[in-house]
């Protein structure tokens, strides 16, 4: 099994992977981890890309989480047998970080680079209340929805986030909202 989780900043992608790759036993690609290096400095491109095309060469069922449309996207969303987006309110999204953030301070998560402590400054603010919320990135969500239709689960809300994890994983779509 194949699993792409996309989505908002703190609306949970990192959390459903660790579960959804512990509940299937397969490896997990949090592309955070790969994309950011040790000072919150971003890895060139080019080295990323082949990060995650050796990961998706290397394993045979994967989770991978994060956005990052210009790393091996395409290809993540052709392979995917599941593609989830989890496309939560941008304030309920801003408390999960606030929380995150509350729990993390001054360490770096598991899902993150290295040497990248969790922070919550007005720049990130901005990103998970409006800049990572713009037209484009809207009807990019809506063009994956419509192009891989069979294999999309919407998540909206925690009420259906916490139905995945009730039922046990998402291989079935009539969990959640389409």
């Amino acid at each position: 099994m194949k699993i792409l989780i996309m989505g908002y900043s703190g609306s949970g992608k990192s959390t459903l992977a660790g579960y959804l790759g512990k509940k299937y036993g397969i490896p997990v690609l949090h592309l955070d981890h790969v994309f950011w290096l040790p000072g919150w400095k971003a890895r060139p491109r080019e080295e990323m890309g082949k990060m995650v095309a050796r990961f998706m060469e290397e394993h045979d069922s994967w989770v991978i989480d994060g956005n990052y449309t210009k790393t091996e996207y395409e290809r993540r969303l052709q392979e995917a047998d599941r593609i989830v987006i989890l496309m939560f309110n941008r304030f309920f999204c801003l408390y999960r970080v606030w929380k995150r953030y509350r729990k993390y301070k001054g360490r770096t998560r598991r899902d993150m680079g290295r040497g990248c402590t969790e922070k919550l400054d007005r720049e990130f603010v901005w990103w998970v209340l409006w800049e990572g919320r713009t037209r484009e990135r809207r009807r990019e969500s809506e063009r994956v929805r419509r192009q891989y239709k069979g294999k999309v689960m919407v998540v909206r809300n925690q009420k259906e986030l916490n139905r995945i994890y009730r039922k046990g994983g998402c291989k079935t779509r009539r969990a959640v909202s389409k």
